[in-house]
């Protein structure tokens, strides 16, 4: 039971944090498995190889000064909403090892599911900061992303369950903050691409 409880745990905790970011969280959980930080559940094990934390690090360290970069971040967010979630499933499923099927199945969608909202907040922030013609704003906001993320990394090893229960208070905000920005840019897309008519 135990390890089932930290199994499910560790999914949501490692898709929230893939979500943000993902590189770092695969080169984190590699490390965690490589010195025995964390016992890895199912095969995720098979991120603690060197050429998988080196491949990941490197990726790492290219994120980090990307996000740094307006124009820059904002297309690695459009590549980024396909690729996190796809990520977050992969480790989702990874993380319930040679199960049936059709749990394999569920623990990718979950996954990747927790991923992408987690991704669609930060994507929504980030376009939302990048309307600021200074460019001070988007490298506090992206700094402050790698330290929520390294955070999140942290209380994922050290305990995977309150890391759960946050982000499950995560998805719950996050629900209502998306549904919040839409609006916001739904009134403004209205507001710039209104007919002539409609100003006379």
């Amino acid at each position: 039971m135990t390890e089932i409880v930290n199994g499910i745990s560790t999914i949501f905790g490692a898709s929230w944090a893939a979500g943000v970011r993902l590189y770092m969280t695969i080169a984190a959980l590699g490390l965690a498995q490589r010195f025995g930080w964390m016992d890895l559940p199912g095969n995720l094990d098979r991120l603690g190889h060197p050429l998988v934390i080196l491949i990941a690090g490197v990726l790492t360290v290219v994120e980090f000064l990307g996000d740094k970069i307006p124009i820059a971040d904002s297309v690695m967010d459009a590549v980024n909403t396909f690729v996190k979630p796809a990520g977050g499933a992969a480790i989702a499923w990874l993380a319930v090892g040679d199960t049936a099927p059709l749990i394999q199945w569920a623990s990718a969608g979950l996954g990747g599911g927790i991923s992408l909202v987690t991704h669609a907040v930060k994507a929504t922030t980030r376009a939302a900061v990048n309307t600021s013609p200074e460019p001070v704003s988007n490298v506090v906001t992206s700094a402050a992303e790698d330290g929520l993320a390294a955070g999140g990394l942290w209380l994922l090893i050290a305990n995977p369950i309150v890391m759960a229960v946050l982000v499950v208070g995560f998805l719950i905000f996050a629900v209502w903050f998306l549904r919040k920005m839409g609006k916001v840019f739904s009134r403004i897309f209205r507001f710039f691409f209104r007919s002539p008519e409609a100003v006379v």
